[in-house]
């Protein structure tokens, strides 16, 4: 498939950012909201079933509330992009994106002496929205938000290397080692910045996000506007 039959929001180049993005998120509310993670849900999934097995019912019952906010973020990713589209202005991947940064802006203002819970849910609910929205890189499908898969695909790339020559096979998993690359990037770097900045830290996430936004809003508004009825791959 020729390179110019991929939508701006299906390009490589946008998910590498994904990926730093959404390590800087990782490492944020690791650092300073609670010391979890909140770009995914298994982690949430594994300490309520420990807590029911414990028989603590009410710490069991409160990880229902970030589960079900992801599960919002999923829900809202689905519902919205049709009646955007109708709009004809721009796409839901745009929009999506500019409101991750308005969030992200927000959750910079929020005092560290505010319960945690806060954002933790405010994180899980658009870190659901990029993951359900941004699913596949030029063909490949892809998470923009956690690592498993792109390890399994690393070492996938690697054994078909080994076993079958397979240059194609293994090119492809160092695409994903290249998103791997991109989210160590923005986690350990924001990391860095978290004792000078304090909640102020997450505004570095922005900036590859803004970034991404503006290549996204300059397609829709020019070089891809007669293909904002086409969807991206995997929707």
């Amino acid at each position: 498939m020729s390179d110019q039959q991929y939508l701006a929001c299906e390009r490589k180049s946008v998910f590498w950012l994904l990926m730093v993005a959404a390590g800087m998120m990782g490492a944020y509310t690791y650092n300073l909201r609670g010391g979890v993670f909140c770009n995914a849900q298994t982690a949430n999934v594994v300490m309520m079933s420990i807590a029911f097995g414990k028989g603590s019912l009410k710490e069991g019952f409160y990880y229902l509330i970030p589960i079900f906010a992801y599960m919002l973020g999923a829900f809202v990713s689905e519902i919205l992009p049709s009646p955007l589209k109708k709009l004809g202005y721009v796409r839901w991947d745009t929009c999506l994106v500019a409101f991750e940064i308005l969030v992200l802006l927000g959750i910079g203002f929020v005092p560290l002496s505010v319960p945690h819970q806060i954002v933790q849910v405010t994180v899980n609910f658009i870190a659901s929205m990029q993951y359900n929205t941004f699913r596949q890189a030029e063909g490949i499908p892809m998470a923009t938000t956690f690592c498993t898969n792109h390890v399994r695909q690393v070492g996938i790339g690697i054994a078909k290397l080994i076993r079958k020559k397979d240059g194609a096979g293994f090119r492809r998993g160092m695409i994903h080692l290249g998103m791997l690359a991109g989210f160590i990037l923005g986690g350990a770097g924001l990391t860095l910045l978290c004792g000078p900045m304090g909640e102020k830290a997450i505004w570095i996430a922005i900036l590859p996000l803004l970034v991404i936004f503006l290549r996204l809003l300059r397609a829709d508004l020019f070089s891809e506007r007669d293909l904002l009825e086409q969807k991206p791959r995997g929707h």
